[in-house]
């Protein structure tokens, strides 16, 4: 139900969506448990590197392997993503469900491997084919061995999401009521995982 916003909140200078959801009192094992859940349930990722000259760059890309709280992404290596690579290994991926409105944010950072990685056998899909296209010398078709396919990993150092737990209509009626008396809406809880958390979570896969 939405609360009651007071003076002392407003002293704080803190936002108060962030205060009233921020989960401190679950479990880190079960936080892990949750994050690696969601993330499981979400294929599509953005991927936001950093352009110097530009500022943050982002593109929406399939998700091949997550590896703990570390994801792992199969690319083309003539992007220009491996360009702002060379420059910033500092990378974001971020995932949104528009049904739940639960997201999740990581920071880390991105190490590239080429074509030589085992790995990018085992992570690659027929599907994979479509975004490189065949020029039909036997060599640059599309598959695991094609000079052009690529790994990336992303390293998390810092994660944190949105997990609701009012469901879709609970979560209209939540922000409707909030808005209608004032209060603050509650729809979830809010999570963060630190570099101490997420070496816990490596350890438990």
């Amino acid at each position: 139900m939405p609360e009651h916003l007071t003076h002392d909140e407003i002293n704080s200078q803190t936002d108060p969506s962030v205060a009233k959801q921020y989960d401190s009192s679950t479990p880190k094992e079960q936080q892990i448990k949750d994050f690696f859940n969601m993330v499981d349930g979400k294929k599509i990722a953005m991927l936001n590197t950093y352009r110097n000259g530009v500022g943050p760059v982002g593109r929406s890309m399939a998700v091949a392997k997550r590896s703990g709280p570390d994801i792992l992404l199969l690319a083309n290596q003539h992007s220009q993503k491996f360009q702002d690579l060379s420059q910033n290994k500092e990378v974001q991926i971020t995932f949104q469900d528009s049904k739940t409105q639960d997201w999740i944010s990581i920071s880390g950072t991105a190490t590239t491997v080429s074509n030589s990685d085992p790995r990018i056998k085992e992570l690659w899909s027929r599907g994979i084919k479509a975004w490189f296209g065949d020029l039909g010398d036997g060599k640059h078709d599309g598959g695991p061995d094609d000079p052009r396919m690529a790994l990336i990993e992303v390293k998390a150092k810092y994660a944190t999401y949105y997990l609701t737990q009012s469901g879709t209509l609970g979560f209209i009626k939540e922000v409707g009521t909030a808005a209608v008396t004032g209060k603050v809406a509650e729809t979830g809880v809010l999570r963060e995982l630190h570099e101490a958390d997420l070496e816990q979570a490596r350890k438990m896969e």
